[in-house]
């Protein structure tokens, strides 16, 4: 297992680290490339690259009639998740609300190797109906999003760093499975899932779509909710995350605001320092229901006159 410390956790809090997507291009021969901006931890690390480039050009290459692709993790690989999950698994049970517990508990992710995205759907789809597809990188907005209403979870198949294994604002493995799968493996979000891809088919321009995107990012990726007299975290971000796990409670923490989350701008390469809380499970899974349930192009606009 991998030795890893809080010390980078630490200064991804405080920006010393700062880092971006990485963008995939395909060249006129069909070679796939990850590019890894100057700051990224492996961007001087040649195999680090080649491997993201060839987990890239499987994912670039495959078909929804084409079996999932199957890498073959390697031991830093598997000992990276291994790491993280371990680090995870005690906080999970001190700070993680009871339905993600739940999912966690339904799902039965290995702590001990990287899995395969045929397995989780294996795992998944009889609980909820949601199957795990690659992607190489980043989805389009609108294609990952409008994905969840057909029972579909996007995933890239790479893992971070190793040398930064704690934390990582790219959405690798760690983040999308054991973030989102944990996740959508509960009922009640999975639901919340499927809604959200359904309001993005009522939507057409591209500012509803990102107002909805970033509540989105408020509350399944980042929510927290009151069970009882604890603070509790659900969202996908911060429970993939052993640094956002263990430190969501020192963040500002604000009573849910549809309109407040959809025009917050945030950062993604820092810990997260504002959160939105809901008072109760059932709060929670209510509001966020009847306001996906309605969601359309308006929506922004209507919250906004009420606001004023």
């Amino acid at each position: 297992m991998l030795d890893i410390a809080r010390d980078g956790d630490q200064d991804r809090r405080m920006g010393v680290i700062p880092s971006r997507y990485s963008p995939v291009h395909t060249g006129p021969g069909g070679e796939v490339t990850v590019e890894l901006a100057g700051d990224h931890p492996g961007f001087t690390d040649v195999a680090y690259r080649a491997r993201r480039d060839q987990l890239a050009s499987l994912a670039t290459g495959w078909r929804p009639d084409l079996p999932i692709p199957t890498p073959a993790y390697t031991e830093v690989e598997h000992s990276v998740w291994e790491a993280v999950s371990a680090s995870l698994e005690g906080l999970h049970e001190e700070l993680a609300c009871v339905a993600f517990l739940e999912g966690k508990d339904a799902v039965r992710l290995p702590a001990d190797r990287v899995p395969q995205l045929s397995e989780v759907t294996a795992s998944l789809e009889p609980l909820v109906g949601f199957r795990y597809q690659p992607v190489a990188g980043l989805a389009p907005l609108r294609d990952f999003y409008r994905s969840f209403s057909d029972g579909v979870f996007w995933s890239t198949q790479y893992l971070r760093h190793p040398s930064e294994p704690l934390y990582t604002p790219e959405p690798d493995a760690i983040h999308e499975v054991i973030g989102h799968a944990n996740q959508l493996a509960a009922p009640g979000y999975a639901a919340i899932y499927r809604l959200v891809g359904a309001a993005v088919d009522r939507t057409r321009g591209e500012g509803a779509l990102r107002f909805l995107s970033h509540v989105f990012w408020y509350s399944m990726e980042f929510g927290v909710v009151w069970e009882g007299a604890d603070l509790k975290a659900f969202g996908a971000g911060i429970l993939s995350s052993v640094g956002e796990t263990a430190g969501f409670r020192e963040a500002d923490v604000r009573p849910f605001d549809f309109l407040a989350m959809g025009k917050a701008e945030y950062d993604i390469t820092r810990f997260q320092p504002l959160l939105y809380s809901w008072s109760s499970p059932s709060e929670l899974e209510d509001s966020l229901s009847t306001f996906l349930d309605s969601y359309d192009d308006s929506t922004p606009a209507a919250l906004l006159r009420r606001a004023g």
